[in-house]
């Protein structure tokens, strides 16, 4: 006669996560998994993964048990017990302001559409780049709300 086995969470294996900015640790935890924007593509990490160093590119990245964060460029490495990202900035949902982000959105293309100075032009660029990325978080957190 077979036994059911009763899927329990504390017997699923976790990974150590840590994301590290320039100005602290932002997150540290056990977590089931973690998704990040690399530069070949998107790439999740379970625990006893093989050995990985990757650059990331900006973007959201997405822990299990569910939880997104809005990060900038940097680096992931793993070696499948421990996941370390360090970035340039990360933050998570409750840190962004809907109101704010859709005006900065609207300044960075006006500024695109008048200007022909380049360096306005890049800083238009990057935050019209960051904005958007803001944006995909915040309608995340709406799919999720009841």
């Amino acid at each position: 006669m077979l036994k059911r086995v009763q899927d329990d969470n504390t017997n699923m294996s976790t990974i150590h996560l840590k994301i590290i900015t320039p100005q602290k640790i932002t997150l540290e935890a056990d977590v089931l998994s973690v998704t990040v924007p690399s530069a070949e593509g998107e790439i999740t990490i379970l625990p006893h993964h093989i050995n990985l160093f990757s650059l990331l590119y900006e973007g959201i990245i997405k822990i299990k048990p569910e939880k997104y964060l809005a990060i900038g460029g940097g680096y992931v490495e793993t070696d499948g017990d421990e996941v370390n990202i360090l970035v340039s900035r990360a933050y998570g949902q409750d840190k962004i302001d809907a109101k704010a982000t859709e005006r900065a959105i609207e300044e960075a293309k006006q500024i695109l559409e008048k200007t022909k100075n380049e360096s306005e032009r890049q800083k238009a660029i990057l935050t019209l780049r960051r904005s958007l990325i803001d944006m995909k978080l915040i309608k995340r957190r709406k799919r999720q709300s009841p």
